[in-house]
């Protein structure tokens, strides 16, 4: 296998910790502001990825995704990775419908944050005239906005899973029943045409706005 391909794959994934630290250390963050200390007595309101990894959906199958898609393999598009979910007391929280939802939006704002500022960064590259800075930082910033969309999509235990629940006013613990085999159904989903064309539309859409916002001609 070609080094250069292993080097991207190493540096993706280093990358996809970082974003997942952020994402996760977002939780915490509001879920404190919003009354509940828990991630905080655990040791989770932290930017230590060590605090977040999850071993199977941080560490093995995201490095088997990367390099099973490098080799061509079509089994890398079947795999996806996650951090360890942020433990958050609903009934510690001051508002707790309210508190709920800014507790799970916050992670994919992160996300979005982060891919401006990546996106800024990359314009940097652009004045000192340094590919390489402008590739991996529009690289790092596309794969932070499909962290943040993918988190959107509504099945437990996903973000966006939490806005649904409290729409239609769904009892904790059916959502925590449903949330034990919630990634069967989202590895399932994600193989639909529809819903990864609407998450790549949803990306690099916004990548491309984001974009134009810093100066950048619109991007491939």
């Amino acid at each position: 296998m070609n080094l250069n391909l292993i080097a991207n794959g190493l540096l993706m994934y280093l990358g996809l910790v970082v974003l997942l630290t952020f994402h996760e250390f977002g939780h915490a963050w509001v879920a404190l502001k919003c009354g509940d200390d828990t991630a905080r007595l655990q040791g989770r309101c932290s930017l230590n990825p060590i605090v977040h990894i999850d071993p199977i959906g941080t560490v093995i199958l995201p490095l088997a995704m990367i390099f099973l898609s490098m080799t061509g393999s079509g089994l890398g598009r079947f795999l996806i990775g996650w951090a360890k979910p942020v433990p958050v007391n609903p009934y510690n929280l001051r508002h707790p419908r309210a508190d709920d939802i800014l507790v799970s939006m916050a992670g994919p704002v992160m996300n979005l944050l982060l891919a401006v500022v990546l996106v800024g960064l990359a314009r940097v590259g652009l004045l000192v005239n340094s590919a390489n800075l402008i590739e991996l930082c529009l690289q790092m910033a596309s794969l932070s906005l499909l962290l943040c969309f993918f988190n959107l999509i509504p099945i437990p235990p996903l973000d966006g899973s939490h806005v649904l629940r409290n729409v239609i006013n769904m009892n904790y613990e059916t959502y925590w029943q449903l949330s034990r085999y919630g990634f069967i159904a989202v590895i399932l989903v994600i193989q639909i045409p529809l819903v990864r064309d609407l998450l790549n539309t949803a990306t690099f859409g916004t990548l491309n706005l984001l974009a134009l916002g810093f100066g950048f001609p619109p991007l491939q």
